[in-house]
């Protein structure tokens, strides 16, 4: 549901309000790329990820063992919501316009706004990125230049977020490719439910690791952590 719009402006929407506002279950989303107006919404059904049903096809554990990419956390934040934006062939538009962009930006420089990246070398060629509030990470957006690498993003940030103490994933959406590794559907009102209380905790985003590339040693789906 389309609640308000704004003009487009880079500087016009704080950190603190945008904190706020997830606080109160709404986010932000642009139409299109193009568009000059950005709207705050509030879905009557949300995607989340409890992290006692998340499942990890076994191909993607085995697979694990041979560390198929370089992990890092907050490297390249802004490359990352850049990937995200791009047009590709199988994406013909995106809802991340300039205006959102300078919203992640920004929480990312004040340490709200976080990402979790892959690569193959030197090269990006997957990530997340999202923000977290008290025990609730909300994830905003991933993209993946190379079979699964936005899979090991994932099921990094699930780790780090089962170690720092989290309650849920907020995947704002469902959609097949979350579906098949335990993210549900729910509705707003429980949903409201889970955040007034997730916010309310402490959940600590560097418990696991500090900012930086992971060593071989926390690598994802190696450890048991789920």
């Amino acid at each position: 549901m389309k609640i308000n719009s704004l003009n487009s402006n880079h500087y016009s929407i704080p950190s603190e309000v945008v904190i706020e506002a997830y606080k109160k279950g709404l986010f932000p989303m642009a139409e299109t790329a193009r568009s000059k107006e950005i709207y705050w919404l509030d879905p009557k059904k949300r995607g989340v990820f409890f992290f006692d049903k998340v499942k990890v096809p076994r191909k993607l554990r085995k697979l694990a063992r041979n560390y198929p990419f370089q992990i890092a956390v907050n490297t390249n934040f802004e490359q990352v919501v850049e990937n995200c934006s791009k047009i590709t062939n199988l994406r013909k538009d995106t809802w991340i316009n300039d205006t959102i962009k300078n919203i992640y930006i920004n929480m990312h420089k004040k340490g709200h706004a976080h990402s979790v990246e892959c690569y193959l070398g030197k090269k990006m060629v997957g990530g997340l990125y999202g923000v977290a509030i008290g025990a609730v990470f909300f994830g905003e957006s991933m993209f993946s230049s190379v079979t699964n690498a936005s899979k090991f993003a994932l099921f990094h940030l699930i780790e780090r977020l089962i170690v720092g103490n989290f309650s849920f994933i907020d995947t704002q959406f469902i959609n097949d490719h979350l579906r098949q590794f335990g993210a549900e559907e729910i509705s707003n009102q429980i949903f409201k439910i889970k955040l007034k209380d997730g916010i309310n905790k402490k959940g600590n985003f560097q418990h696991f690791s500090l900012n930086g590339f992971i060593p071989h040693n926390i690598y994802p789906l190696t450890s048991n952590i789920i």
